[in-house]
């Protein structure tokens, strides 16, 4: 008989490991006082764990899309982390789950997504915030970014080229004009840290 159902096989990104610690420093400065995190495109899973494991006073929920679910599940289930629930199937492009809504998450964070995603998804996950949001939510965005329409180092505009060979609805932001998206949402900017490997941490508080 078939299996319908074959392993899947734990999923792993050595950027991850890579980036994960100079991270977790920006999280526990600007998480210190939050409750509830909701980590948007949480990929592998990798994160999540770690960070569950580095801020236990935080209840790290993360979401990604259904393809992704499976591997992600596998890096949280062998953690097994009180603080680190099961992951809720999110794909921006078609709208918030009520799992989701109601304005519980007094923080939000997101790594290495903007620049996959196509920018009609990047302006629905902003567009999306003002309804899972906390009244004094923070978000926190890691990743590549480009200012004044200008790449900020030559190894970030070959990455660029790479994501367009993949796929010709990807690539490097401006940061202005993802700043202009959370402004829209009730964001305002609080910090853009510069990060290793030509990358930023940007942080927004709303209200």
């Amino acid at each position: 008989m078939a299996d319908n159902n074959p392993p899947v096989d734990k999923p792993y990104a050595p950027s991850c490991d890579r980036n994960r610690e100079v991270i977790l420093a920006v999280l526990a400065e600007h998480f210190a006082d939050r409750k509830a995190v909701l980590e948007m495109g949480a990929g592998t899973g990798q994160h999540a764990v770690f960070f569950a494991a580095g801020l236990p006073h935080l209840t790290w929920q993360a979401s990604e899309r259904a393809s992704e679910l499976p591997g992600l599940r596998l890096w949280l289930d062998e953690a097994a982390l009180a603080n680190a629930p099961a992951p809720v199937e999110w794909d921006v492009a078609t709208g918030l789950p009520a799992a989701l809504a109601g304005g519980r998450f007094d923080a939000v964070f997101s790594a290495n997504t903007l620049h996959i995603m196509g920018w009609p998804e990047v302006e629905a996950f902003f567009a999306a915030l003002p309804a899972l949001a906390a009244a004094d939510a923070r978000l926190v965005v890691y990743g590549p970014f480009n200012y004044g329409g200008q790449f900020t180092s030559e190894s970030n505009a070959q990455f660029d080229v790479w994501l367009k060979n993949r796929g010709a609805h990807m690539g490097i932001r401006d940061f202005e004009a993802v700043d202009a998206l959370a402004a829209k949402a009730g964001f305002a900017l609080v910090e853009d840290r510069a990060m290793p490997a030509n990358n930023r941490c940007v942080l927004w508080r709303r209200g």
